[in-house]
C-alpha cells in the first residue's frame, strides 16, 4: 500500500447528525480521511456507517454538521473524482457486459475508445474476458459483482468509497479484490471502504474509524486503535507451574506448557516475565502478540464504555 502521510484531508466530517424524525442515526460524528488513506468504515449493522456515506454524497442532508469531501460538499462536479460502490448493488441484468461497462464509463465522462480500452483490461485482470458478450442476468453472484466494481473503478477515480465490497465473492475473488485495491492505492487513489471482515481491514488499512449507536467509539491508526484498547498477550512455552496472579495477568490455554498470559493494564510484560521466573518458571521460548482488530471489535461492541 501506498500511503501518502502529506496530510491533505479528502474527506472531512465535523459534528455530523443525521435524525429521521426524532430517532438520531447518526450523533455528533467527526473524523478525516486523508488523502493516499486506505481508511477503514467500521461499526455493527444499523450504526449508522451507510448513512454517513449517504450523507457526504448528498443523498441525505445532514441533520446538523457538515460532512465535505475534497475541502466541498458534494456535487456533479466532483462525481468524476470519486467512484461509489452502494451496499445495495444494481445492474441492468438484460444488458451486456461490455456495453455496461462501456455506458457507466462514458457517463464518467470518458471517451468510447478510452472506455472500451480500459473495460477490456478490467475484465481480462478479473478473468471474465470471456464474458464480455454475456448478458449480466446470466453471469454468476460473485460475477455480477465483479462488474458492479468494475463500474466503480473503471475511471481509476482520486476517491473509492466502497459499501461492503467484497460481499458476494469467494476467498479467491476476495483476494484478487484486495490485489485491485493495493495497485489503485499505489496509482495515487484514496479509498474509504465499509466492511465487517476484520482480517481484511488488517492487511490493507491504515486508519480507521469504528463507531457503535452513530457516535464514534475508535479513530486513528490501526496500531494507535490496537494500542488504545487491546493489551498484548504473552504466548510462553514453559517449565514448572504457572502461579496464579489475578492482579498482574490473566492466564489462559494453559496446556502442554504453553501459555497465554494477559497482563493487567498496570503491569508490563517485564514484571509478568520476571513474577514468572521468582516463581522457578522455566520460560523456553516467548512472544508478545498484539490483539487482533476483531477482538478490539467485539469488545468495544460489548462494552458499555463505547
Amino acid at each position: 500500500m501506498r500511503y501518502n502521510y502529506h496530510v491533505e484531508s479528502v474527506i472531512h466530517v465535523k459534528n455530523l447528525v443525521k435524525s429521521f424524525g426524532k430517532t438520531p442515526v447518526v450523533k455528533d460524528l467527526s473524523f478525516d480521511v486523508n488523502k493516499g488513506d486506505v481508511f477503514a468504515f467500521l461499526g455493527a449493522n444499523g450504526s449508522g456507517k451507510t448513512t454517513t456515506i449517504r450523507c457526504l454524497l448528498d443523498i441525505l442532508q445532514p441533520t446538523r454538521g457538515s460532512a465535505l469531501i475534497f475541502g466541498n460538499k458534494f456535487d456533479l462536479a466532483l462525481a468524476s473524482r470519486i467512484g461509489y460502490l452502494p451496499e445495495e448493488r444494481g445492474l441492468y441484468t438484460n444488458a451486456q457486459v461490455m456495453e455496461t461497462l462501456v455506458y457507466f464509463a462514458q457517463l464518467k465522462g470518458m471517451t468510447t475508445a478510452d472506455a472500451k480500452q480500459k473495460a477490456l483490461k478490467y475484465l481480462d485482470r478479473v478473468e471474465l474476458s470471456a464474458h464480455h458478450a454475456t448478458e449480466i442476468k446470466k453471469l454468476s453472484s460473485g460475477q455480477q459483482q465483479k462488474i458492479q466494481l468494475g463500474i466503480t473503478l473503471i475511471n481509476a477515480p482520486d476517491l473509492l468509497i466502497l459499501d461492503e465490497p467484497t460481499k458476494g465473492l469467494d476467498p479467491v475473488n476476495r483476494s484478487l479484490l484486495m490485489e485491485l485495491l493495493d495497485e489503485l492505492n499505489e496509482n495515487g487513489a484514496t479509498i474509504v471502504f465499509v466492511s465487517h471482515q476484520m482480517d481484511e481491514v488488517e492487511k490493507i488499512a491504515n486508519r480507521l474509524v469504528m463507531i457503535k449507536n452513530g457516535s464514534q467509539a475508535l479513530y486513528g491508526s490501526l496500531q494507535e486503535v490496537k494500542k488504545q484498547f487491546g493489551t498484548n498477550t504473552i504466548h510462553i512455552t514453559y517449565q514448572g507451574e504457572i502461579p496464579s496472579n489475578d492482579a498482574m495477568y490473566r492466564s489462559s490455554s494453559i496446556e502442554n506448557n504453553v501459555a497465554e498470559l494477559t497482563p493487567t493494564s498496570e503491569t508490563s510484560t517485564n514484571d509478568v516475565i520476571s513474577h514468572l521466573i521468582q516463581h522457578n518458571v522455566i520460560i523456553n521460548d516467548f512472544t508478545i502478540g498484539t490483539p487482533s482488530l476483531q477482538d478490539v471489535f467485539v469488545k468495544v461492541m460489548k462494552s458499555e464504555q463505547y
